[in-house]
């Protein structure tokens, strides 16, 4: 990736593309799940968001597997989208915003503290 690419984002936009013709290639309802774990899993993406194609990319090749498989997305994902979001995430450390905030916010008083 040159410089240009990673100030502009353009890598980015170029990985996200691929991602969503590879999605435009599952079931509808694979579809719609697939729009769902987006939604909730940006939360959790640092100052740019690179930290969550590697984790996109396998949550998309596991729906591409398991529509292959002729599996349901209720068998896959099961029924709470948000909490399968949430445990990736979570296995992966990805922070949210207000994680990131609430560890600075911690730190800076306790420097105030002199701790």
């Amino acid at each position: 990736m040159n410089f240009w690419d990673k100030i502009t984002g353009n890598d980015m936009t170029r990985e996200l593309k691929t991602f969503e013709l590879r999605a435009q290639q599952l079931p509808a309802d694979y579809q719609a799940a697939w729009e769902k774990i987006k939604a909730n899993i940006w939360p959790y993406s640092d100052f740019t968001g690179r930290n969550l194609m590697p984790i996109l990319d396998d949550v998309l090749g596991l729906l591409e597997e398991t529509a292959a498989d002729g599996q349901s997305v209720g068998e896959v994902l099961g029924d709470d989208i948000k909490g399968f979001c949430l445990a990736l995430v979570g296995e992966e450390g990805a922070k949210s915003y207000r994680d990131k905030w609430r560890e600075q916010l911690n730190n800076n008083i306790a420097k105030k503290l002199g701790k």
